[in-house]
């Protein structure tokens, strides 16, 4: 006769039914695609702060000009008429409790009051101009990877083709046919306008391309098949079972292309081609202070710093978002 065999461990290890006894009382549940990325997004401490830096630039470029003073109004008072250039502070920047930033040579306008007006034409032109690039380009992504065929072939010729269009050139030549007006408007709400249409109209194919990829793949899959199987039209399979699969690299590929038209924006402003001086622009900012950065350079670290911190928070965002947003990650 075989020796009994012997087994340890605890007495709630022996009986584990008692332990299961009180499942009833707390139910256990399950967490969503949407919980399951909140949850990895809070262990990123670096996506968070560049979240937190994104949210705060949102508000300063809404309420902050409340708050500031008259960007346009001038403090000859603080200028060394002799050297043109603030009297006193920090590399005679003329910072001061009362002008936190400094003040900017020759006309002594407060920088901080220019540097958020500044933030609203910058953040109010790469949102819409991003909202117009994921628009086309996710319709038209979704559509070329869905149907494919020749649907696919010319819709991915118009990308090719958009990539290679001279998109600088094209911008200023646009600007002087539409100095006198056009579409009954003028001035700063024409120039935002037309910054608008070109870096968004322009720039869908990036995101477009993405979208056509995504599609691609996600056409073949099991319940898509499922949803053809069962006589789902094509519009149903599209916005019923494609596009919600596609809101993630959506989200993930917009907040990666902010940065990118903030600074597109900051070129065409430093180009000319942004909004009309006085109105204050990051870009047009950094062109008045080539001719004099070596007299003053706070006038252009102050900005080009604004532009910096700004495309830095969103790309760290949009690399966390992405990084949570992804089921393969670990």
């Amino acid at each position: 006769m075989a020796a009994p065999i012997e087994v340890s461990g605890s007495d709630t290890e022996a009986h584990p039914e008692a332990v299961l006894s009180g499942v009833d009382r707390k139910k256990i549940q399950g967490r969503s695609l949407g919980q399951i990325a909140w949850m990895r997004l809070k262990r990123d401490k670096i996506a968070l702060t560049g979240a937190v830096v994104v949210i705060l630039l949102i508000l300063i470029a809404i309420f902050g000009p409340y708050f500031v003073q008259n960007p346009l109004t001038y403090h000859q008072n603080l200028i060394d008429p002799t050297y043109n250039r603030p009297k006193y502070g920090f590399w005679h920047s003329g910072i001061s409790m009362d002008h936190p930033l400094g003040v900017e040579p020759g006309t002594g306008r407060d920088m901080l009051a220019r540097i958020v007006h500044g933030a609203r034409i910058s953040l109010l032109v790469s949102f819409l101009a991003t909202l117009m690039s994921v628009v086309i380009g996710t319709v038209a992504g979704v559509i070329a990877g869905y149907f494919g065929g020749w649907v696919d072939y010319i819709i991915s010729r118009a990308m090719d083709a958009f990539l290679a269009f001279p998109l600088l050139l094209f911008a200023i030549a646009l600007v002087g046919v539409v100095a006198d007006g056009a579409f009954g408007m003028t001035g700063n709400g024409l120039r935002v306008s037309v910054l608008v249409i070109v870096i968004g109209f322009f720039n869908w194919p990036y995101i477009g391309r993405i979208i056509r990829g995504q599609t691609l793949s996600l056409r073949e899959r099991e319940f898509v098949d499922a949803a053809r199987s069962m006589g789902a039209s094509n519009s149903y399979v599209l916005f019923k079972e494609i596009l919600p699969n596609l809101v993630a690299p959506i989200l993930v590929y917009a907040t990666l292309l902010i940065p990118v038209n903030i600074l597109f924006e900051a070129a065409l402003s430093f180009l000319g081609v942004g909004v009309i001086p006085p109105t204050p622009s990051w870009g047009g900012m950094l062109t008045l202070a080539v001719p004099i950065y070596s007299s003053d350079p706070m006038f252009m670290i102050i900005p080009g710093m604004a532009i910096f911190i700004t495309v830095l928070a969103f790309n760290l965002f949009g690399d966390g978002l992405r990084d949570a947003l992804d089921p393969r990650a670990k």
